[in-house]
């Protein structure tokens, strides 16, 4: 199946009686063409029914739909993503999708990513972050998801393909019913979610690797794999984790559509994320101690390194201070007439060594 970056559901626009009659995915690939969007940047389009599964929807049906009254009494309600590295994407849905202006002024703004579901007026806002489709375990590979959601629409936005997002368009092209907009967005988050756990089990995975190496005595080359995984860990802590402060204030004042049993979907949603992102934080700890055991080992190994440097110096000193007293151009010094001399110095120096070096290996022993 083609991610969601890679020709997931695109629509071109063509009047529904005017298609054959397919499922979803074979519509979705009849209608292939760009960079993961058609014309306008839109990437797919659902409309859902009660009980039913999403109808895909290209530009030219959605924005008859959106053309609707909106006292029309049609019970079901249409998700729109859109690329926004399409030049046409947010002129587009400035000039039909009637979204409010917090929408814009969060995509357009500088400051925090963090991951946040705020009420807006009749409609909520959500700022959610997720890895990329193309993620490998490096920490920039996490990008921004915009959503607005009201009771009758749902649109979303990103300027990376990801990877939540992919799950969530190939469950509806499998048929799977969403009842409401809200759900949809439950299961967002969840699949948000399975997606963080994914990755903290192929981490956990790789650091219990990388632990039994370290115990074993022979893992003194992961210091930079462990930096790296533990900046991976903070920046999924740091961007993925749910604001608790806004949610909360959406649940305790919701828009008056919001159901109660939508109100629990999103409280359910929030503390699976809370579940996740504490193995995270666990994870995080564990990494850290790996890194202090790493750095351990390799201060270790370079006390040995200069103990046998000095024990060298030790073992040249007689040698040095020998030749040094010696060498010196004056009256006086011993066996300088002797016909053997050079060959008694000699072994004078040698037994020194070999003394100097009897020692120092008894206490090299003795040392814990």
């Amino acid at each position: 199946m083609a991610g969601e970056g890679r020709g997931s559901g695109l629509a071109d626009g063509t009047p529904a009686a005017a298609r054959p009659a397919a499922g979803p995915e074979a519509l979705y690939r009849q209608t292939l063409a760009g960079y993961g969007a058609d014309a306008n940047g839109l990437v797919c389009g659902f409309h859902f029914l009660p009980g039913q599964s999403g109808a895909p929807l290209g530009t030219d049906e959605a924005l008859r739909w959106l053309q609707r009254p909106t006292d029309d009494a049609d019970p079901g309600f249409v998700w729109l993503h859109f690329n926004l590295t399409h030049a046409k994407a947010l002129p587009w849905l400035q000039a039909h999708a009637r979204l409010p202006e917090g929408f814009f002024e969060v995509i357009n703004a500088l400051g925090s990513r963090s991951t946040r579901i705020e009420r807006d007026g009749h409609t909520l806002l959500a700022v959610l972050n997720d890895v990329t489709f193309d993620f490998s375990f490096d920490p920039n590979d996490v990008a921004t998801l915009w959503v607005s959601l009201g009771p009758r629409l749902v649109v979303s936005a990103r300027r990376q393909p990801l990877r939540a997002v992919d799950r969530l368009r190939a469950a509806v092209n499998r048929g799977e019913p969403i009842a409401s907009t809200v759900a949809l967005l439950e299961h967002l988050l969840g699949d948000q979610a399975d997606e963080l756990q994914r990755i903290h089990r192929a981490a956990a995975d790789r650091v219990d690797d990388i632990e039994d190496e370290l115990l074993a005595r022979r893992g003194t080359h992961h210091a930079g794999e462990l930096a790296r995984l533990r900046r991976l860990t903070v920046r999924l802590q740091r961007l993925l984790a749910p604001e608790p402060t806004a949610l909360l204030r959406v649940l305790g004042s919701p828009p008056r559509w919001m159901a109660a049993e939508e109100r629990e979907l999103l409280r359910h949603a929030g503390e699976d994320f809370s579940v996740v992102l504490r193995d995270v934080l666990a994870l995080q700890e564990r990494i850290k101690l790996l890194q202090d055991e790493a750095a351990a080992h390799v201060a270790e190994q370079n006390n040995r390194s200069l103990f046998a440097l000095t024990m060298v110096t030790v073992l040249a000193l007689p040698i040095n201070l020998v030749a040094g007293l010696m060498g010196m151009n004056v009256g006086g010094i011993p066996l300088a007439d002797h016909g053997h001399g050079f060959w008694i110095v000699v072994a004078l120096i040698a037994v020194v060594t070999a003394v100097l070096a009897l020692l120092a290996l008894r206490w090299w022993r003795r040392a814990p």
